[in-house]
């Protein structure tokens, strides 16, 4: 019933909150299809009986990277259960179109390999980033040549042939924050792109301040249950159908059970943001008034994600909790936290990694949806190495120690 349906996305509706969207987006024709739950189709192709239309819309394809009309040709080309996260997530973050990708890391390569296919090989960053996509960068692996610098030195590290300026903000994992409009300007005519991963659509929405390009390691937030892999892409429909051609070509495809679950992923997407954000405020102000943290870092924006920075051996904090997961990757429902330094940016070159903040006592934590006062609990246990009393924090200061980015710098 669904293949019948067009794969290109529809006109957008009215303005609608961000509530709203997040439940009826990517899901306005059910009605009409005579059903309530979006349905799955696992199609990898799709039977024609007019060869000659259908190599006219291949043709098409391989032309304008633009959605082909009528039914669906070819799994690697399209699929409509995907192609409604696409539309839901586009729809999130205020851009034409969305593209969605098997990971996070897929996304980003998919968005390299579309500006070097235009002679445009050379990227300007800005630390700290994830450490797979610092990687990424700075070890040339897709023939791409990275200039490191702090906001300020962006206009002037811009090339004839950059193709793209990066931030992530709030960043992993010291979740500095970057003024979006400022580096925007900066970067005159070359796209800004803004990895949202951290503060997703329901805590900014960077186009709106200038960036042309939207990374999410769907896997994160937007699926928030820790059982689906995915990346997507927002941005114009110009982008999007040079990044369908590369998802074509290259194989990175989001399987459609992900798609699924992605599209409902968003329907929760508000809720959980803002139950884990007030949970993750309130551990900060809490961690930032016991004696046992050297230094709490926590953006201006909010959000559910934390770092801290303890006085004792932070790997004996990763082995005393019971409650919060130690493991890597973020957004989940349930409460994880990490040691940056030893996984999620090993990767990166020590002094890189100390330079942008990435210390060998900083903790990162994602907050998830328990009881705030349980994870007050564990976390003060792991701490102490055995069960004490919360420690109280009436009348005492919170103190954000929130910072822009410094001028340097396995799973999130």
């Amino acid at each position: 019933m669904d293949n019948e349906v067009s794969m290109t996305p529809p006109a957008p509706t009215p303005s609608r909150a961000l509530a709203t969207e997040a439940v009826h987006a990517g899901r306005d024709d059910l009605a009409s299809l005579g059903v309530h739950a979006p349905p799955i189709d696992l199609s990898t192709t799709y039977p024609s009986y007019d060869s000659r239309d259908e190599a006219m819309r291949i043709d098409a394809f391989a032309t304008t990277g633009s959605l082909p009309d009528g039914p669906p040709v070819y799994a690697r080309l399209g699929n409509p259960t995907t192609g409604r996260f696409e539309t839901a997530l586009a729809r999130l973050e205020g851009t034409e179109s969305a593209v969605a990708f098997a990971s996070g890391m897929a996304a980003l390569t998919a968005v390299l390999l579309a500006r070097a296919s235009q002679g445009l090989r050379h990227v300007v960053a800005v630390r700290p980033l994830y450490g797979c996509s610092d990687h990424l960068l700075g070890a040339g692996l897709l023939g791409t040549e990275v200039t490191w610098t702090d906001p300020a030195g962006i206009a002037d590290a811009i090339r004839p042939d950059t193709g793209l300026v990066m931030v992530e903000t709030p960043a992993n994992p010291t979740l500095a924050e970057v003024d979006i409009r400022a580096v925007a300007h900066a970067c005159g005519t070359v796209p800004l792109l803004v990895d949202n991963t951290f503060a997703t659509p329901v805590l900014q929405r960077p186009v709106e301040q200038g960036a042309r390009i939207v990374l999410h390691s769907a896997t994160k937030y937007l699926g928030g249950h820790g059982d689906v892999m995915g990346g997507v892409v927002a941005c114009d429909e110009e982008f999007a159908a040079t990044l369908r051609q590369v998802r074509f070509a290259t194989g990175g495809v989001l399987h459609p059970l992900a798609g699924y679950l992605l599209l409902r992923g968003l329907s929760t997407l508000p809720v959980r943001v803002r139950a884990a954000s007030a949970s993750a405020a309130e551990l900060v102000r809490r961690l930032t008034a016991d004696p046992r943290i050297a230094r709490v870092h926590y953006p201006r924006i909010g959000g559910a994600m934390i770092s801290f920075e303890v006085y004792g051996d932070p790997h004996r904090v990763i082995s005393g909790v019971r409650l919060i997961t130690p493991a890597v990757s973020l957004g989940s429902v349930d409460s994880l936290i990490q040691h940056p330094a030893s996984i999620s940016h090993r990767i990166v070159e020590e002094g890189d990694r100390r330079a942008s903040g990435v210390g060998d006592r900083l903790l990162r934590m994602s907050v998830g949806l328990e009881d705030v006062e349980d994870l007050w609990a564990d976390l003060c246990q792991a701490l102490s190495d055995g069960p004490v009393p919360p420690v109280r924090t009436a009348g005492r200061p919170l103190q954000r120690t929130a910072e822009r980015p410094l001028q340097s710098s396995a799973g999130r």
